[in-house]
């Protein structure tokens, strides 16, 4: 499932990249461009860093 996700994940990354680069060359609106691209790197980062937390002993 993680590997599944990070690939997903790096797919809607590159997406995500080539919209930016048509904001930059004033084909698409930069402020929906920007927060993409944003929350994209912003989803890799949390599937790379959600593993298993000790979160203490239940009672």
């Amino acid at each position: 499932m993680k590997i599944a996700g990070i690939t997903l994940g790096v797919v809607i990354l590159l997406f995500s990249f080539l919209f930016y680069i048509l904001s930059l060359m004033q084909l698409v609106p930069l402020i929906i461009a920007g927060p993409l691209l944003f929350l994209a790197i912003l989803i890799i980062f949390t599937l790379l860093n959600n593993h298993n937390k000790f979160r203490g002993f239940k009672k």
